[in-house]
């Protein structure tokens, strides 16, 4: 029930007062009861624990094992570093929210846990961009690939995907605090979306419209037809080569990072589409959203601990210690 304390007045403005509700109401799963949500929270904490876990070992190791300072291993531990950022901005609020049924969630903490979920995704895919260029110079340029991505451009890159994701979304907060909130309180999903705030507000939101729409073309959309691009250049590169052992050799080095390419923007498309559909909020809003937030974390590291030897081989050093 919503509760009569969740609207103050936040400002004074000429044409009269914004309205910022002192708590949004997040929501858990539509059609399920909160018997259901008490139950999945468990698997929920496993993911995160499966996420916190795999992505620290990833970071350790990486940072451990000097022989893999390399590109593609750097570029991994920046992917790791931000899924497990990722993954504690969001999974335990939702671990909360299924256990004890409380779904309030305070004004200015969802505005901060919405620009960190889309200045982080938007890194993520950076990094997957850089990981891409990565692998084209590899296979493309194997000769030059020592001179063209050293330690200093790697930190570059590095610093670059962080400053965009932050500067790109930073503007988010503040153009929905310049919003009135004067309908429901309840957001669609189990975090804070900009998409899923903005619905919620009764003034005039086109500037949050057109941003959002600018923002989500110039980053996802921009660095997906990079990816896309040295993919296409990379299978060029792969289908001259004169052995078809060498070229399965080849393009086995690209299968880790293709799955975390595909785990990370098939959700977000389809993610963006139902979004842009008329229509009340579904079940499929919800699951596309809770796959492109929680999947990676979980995913990512199994993906390159099973198909990475040198991360593979750590692992089974460390366990076969331990089990001496």
């Amino acid at each position: 029930m919503q509760k009569p304390w969740l609207l103050v007045p936040a400002m004074t403005v000429p044409n009269g007062t914004l309205v910022h509700p002192a708590y949004f109401l997040l929501v858990g799963i539509p059609g399920l009861g909160p018997n259901t949500h008490f139950w999945l929270a468990f698997p929920l904490c496993c993911m995160y624990a499966l996420a916190t876990l795999g992505n620290l070992a990833m970071i350790l190791i990486i940072r451990v094992e000097r022989h893999l300072h390399e590109p593609m291993y750097l570029f991994l531990a920046m992917l790791s570093t931000i899924d497990l950022v990722l993954s504690s901005v969001t999974m335990p609020k939702m671990v909360s929210l299924f256990l004890t049924g409380v779904q309030e969630i305070e004004f200015n903490a969802c505005l901060a846990q919405m620009f960190l979920i889309h200045a982080l995704s938007a890194m993520e895919s950076a990094v997957l961009l850089a990981m891409a260029f990565d692998r084209f110079v590899a296979i493309c340029h194997p000769l030059r690939h020592a001179s063209v991505l050293t330690g200093p451009m790697v930190a570059k890159i590095g610093l670059a995907a962080l400053t965009r994701g932050f500067v790109l979304f930073f503007p988010l907060p503040f153009i929905l605090k310049r919003l009135s909130y004067c309908r429901k309180r309840t957001v669609t999903h189990s975090f804070c979306l900009h998409q899923d705030i903005m619905k919620l507000s009764c003034t005039d939101t086109r500037v949050n419209v057109v941003y959002g729409l600018f923002i989500i073309l110039s980053v996802m959309g921009v660095d997906s037809l990079f990816i896309g691009f040295s993919y296409v250049l990379i299978l060029r590169a792969v289908w001259e080569l004169s052995s078809q052992g060498a070229a399965l050799k080849a393009f086995s080095t690209c299968i880790s990072h293709l799955c975390a390419v595909l785990v990370f923007y098939v959700p977000l498309i389809g993610l963006s589409v139902v979004h842009r559909l008329k229509g009340p909020t579904s079940l499929l809003h919800v699951v596309m959203a809770n796959i492109y937030l929680l999947l990676p974390p979980v995913v990512n590291p199994v993906v390159y601990g099973a198909k990475t030897k040198e991360i593979r081989s750590r692992v089974f050093h460390i366990f076969s210690q331990n089990g001496r």
